[in-house]
C-alpha cells in the first residue's frame, strides 16, 4: 500500500529537491562569474584604452561606459535561454519564477539585476538572509520574484532497464 503525501510534504519535498546545495554552489558560481567579469573588463579596458591611445586622448571618454560592464553581464545571461551566468550554469543552477518556474524575461532579469547590485552596494551582508528563507532565497530573489534552483531537479530522473522511466 502506498501513502500520498499531503500537499505540505509534497512542497517541503520539492523545494528540499529544488534547493539542496542551492548555497555553496552559490558562492562558488558567484566566485566564477567573478574571475570571468575581471576578464572581460579587463580585455574591454584594453580595447577602450588603446583607442584613447590612438585617437590622442579622445577615446578615453568611453571609460565610464565599463561600470555598466557587470551589470549587462548579469541581465542579458539571466534573460537569455540558459538563464544563468556561465559560473552558475557550471556549477549546475539556473534561475526560474518562483511561481511556476518559468524561464524569467528581461524584465524580471533586469530586475533581479538591479537589486542584486543595489543589494551589493548599499549592505552587503543582506545576502545572509539566503540562510534563512525557504529555497534559500537572497532579498534580490524575493523582490524580484525569481529564485535560483538546481537545474537538475527540473528533469525527468530517466528509468533503468527494469524500471519505467
Amino acid at each position: 500500500m502506498t501513502q500520498a503525501l499531503d500537499p505540505v510534504g509534497a512542497a517541503i519535498l520539492e523545494d528540499d529537491l529544488l534547493s539542496r546545495g542551492v548555497l555553496l554552489r552559490r558562492y562558488a558560481a558567484w566566485c566564477i562569474d567573478l574571475v570571468l567579469l575581471g576578464i572581460v573588463t579587463f580585455m574591454l579596458w584594453l580595447a577602450v584604452a588603446t583607442f584613447g591611445v590612438l585617437t590622442l586622448g579622445l577615446g578615453f571618454h568611453i571609460l565610464p561606459v565599463l561600470a555598466a560592464v557587470p551589470f549587462g553581464y548579469h541581465w542579458l545571461f539571466l534573460s537569455s535561454r540558459m538563464a544563468a551566468t556561465p559560473g552558475q550554469a557550471v556549477m549546475g543552477l539556473a534561475i526560474r519564477r518562483n511561481d511556476d518556474l518559468a524561464l524569467p524575461n528581461w524584465v524580471e532579469a533586469g530586475v533581479w539585476t538591479l537589486f542584486y547590485y543595489l543589494t551589493l552596494a548599499l549592505f552587503f551582508p543582506l545576502l545572509l538572509i539566503a540562510l534563512f528563507t525557504v529555497r534559500h532565497r537572497a532579498l534580490h530573489d524575493i523582490l524580484s520574484g525569481l529564485v535560483v534552483i538546481r537545474k537538475r531537479a527540473l528533469t525527468v530522473p530517466a528509468g533503468y532497464w527494469n524500471m519505467p522511466g
